[in-house]
């Protein structure tokens, strides 16, 4: 074991339509701001900074930075699909606990053009070419639509085949997540929503509608983590730490089991919440409050699973017996999730880790999960790329 990795400070910007939305540069200058005003540092104490996006040019993590001084300090870009702001702060976290630094900075930023995500590179092969090939073996793939869409409603597909889920349950996911953004003044879509509205809505793939896929955005978050010293050192009194992280990709036999579920992540997820489990020494039952990546409601019904909050084959009753909501076993998504906070790819992990800091320090406001001192993040890219973070409240 390496040493205690503390959460100094988060800062995020409030998120936005692309239509609306600022350069990635000021999102992402303003979501560094935010984190050394929170923490109560200048930004000459950072030793490394780790920046994740996916849309964007070599080195925007410097130009991220650089409006804050430049002091020669290493800076990484980093992409890792969806979950590049986890995969910042995986490795911000990683040089603080083998003491390679004493403080690190993981800012996350997207500039995200509108519509559906696709392949930017038609000269090459996709890093999803093996991926696409083998959900062709196993569901219908329609070349006129978004793929990525596609690859959530087989998996939707498979589960309820499999464990009998109605449409209406996946559904819910969407109006418990609008219900949850209505007090994340952060959030692209704070307005609610019916479970009618949800299922009248167009539909973009299989059974999903367009409430059950989250939105094109633009946004930045950033964290900054330090040891249990340099926090001494400065003054500083963290109230948040890393209990437990780990960032794991597929094992051999992903394409042998010919399942879309496996495709989007489940396996990964799984294995990545059991080993931190296990390094934690925590039981799932006791974490209160979970921000979890609900790119499409499939995926949040997959990872209540592969998270260990219900029994394999549990995620409806799950569901209609209100435990992912408040007054229930656990809060998923307080913040109102990718579907309604919106997805802005590198800045989706750090968001979350935002967020379930601020519920740690029981600063949350009207999302405010009572009596939370664990918080569980999760956070998937296609590909694969799982991280699964547990902090813990400290005194």
């Amino acid at each position: 074991m390496g040493r205690r990795v503390m959460v100094a400070g988060v800062g995020m910007v409030p998120f936005a339509k692309p239509s609306a939305a600022k350069t990635y540069d000021d999102m992402g200058a303003g979501a560094v701001k935010s984190a050394l005003d929170d923490a109560g540092l200048p930004y000459h104490r950072i030793q490394q900074v780790y920046a994740g996006y996916v849309y964007g040019d070599s080195t925007c993590g410097q130009r991220v930075v650089y409006r804050f001084g430049k002091t020669r300090v290493p800076v990484l870009n980093v992409n890792n699909n969806c979950a590049s702001g986890s995969s910042a702060l995986w490795l911000a976290r990683q040089a603080v606990e083998s003491g390679a630094v004493d403080c690190a900075l993981a800012v996350g930023f997207e500039q995200m053009p509108p519509g559906a995500l696709g392949a930017k590179w038609a000269d090459r092969p996709t890093p999803l070419t093996d991926f696409a090939a083998t959900l062709r073996e196993v569901h219908a793939v329609d070349p006129d639509l978004p793929m990525t869409p596609q690859y959530f409603a087989a998996a939707g597909a498979e589960y309820t085949a499999r464990y009998g889920m109605a449409p209406e349950t996946f559904a819910k996911v969407s109006v418990k997540a609008r219900t949850h953004a209505a007090g994340n003044p952060y959030a692209v879509f704070r307005d609610p929503i019916t479970l009618d509205d949800v299922l009248g809505s167009p539909t973009v793939a299989g059974t999903l509608t367009r409430l059950q896929c989250c939105p094109p955005t633009c946004g930045a978050a950033a964290a900054i983590v330090c040891s249990e010293e340099f926090a001494r050192a400065h003054g500083l009194s963290p109230k948040v730490a890393i209990a437990a992280q780990t960032l794991q990709s597929d094992a051999d036999d992903l394409f042998d089991k010919k399942s879309a579920m496996s495709l989007v992540g489940t396996d990964v997820t799984r294995a990545a919440a059991a080993e931190v489990y296990e390094k934690a020494g925590v039981d799932p039952r006791d974490i209160k409050v979970v921000e979890l990546h609900d790119c499409f409601t499939v995926n949040e019904v997959l990872t209540y699973e592969g998270l260990g909050l219900c029994p394999e084959g549990g995620a409806e009753k799950f569901i209609l017996d209100g435990d992912n909501t408040y007054g229930g076993q656990v809060v998923t998504n307080p913040s109102g999730g990718l579907l309604s906070k919106g997805h802005p790819l590198g800045a989706t992990g750090l968001a979350q880790t935002a967020e379930i800091t601020w519920q740690l320090r029981g600063e949350a406001g009207a999302r405010q999960v009572e009596g939370a001192t664990l918080g569980l993040q999760h956070n998937l890219g296609l590909g694969t790329a799982g991280v699964v973070t547990l902090f813990e409240k400290v005194s």
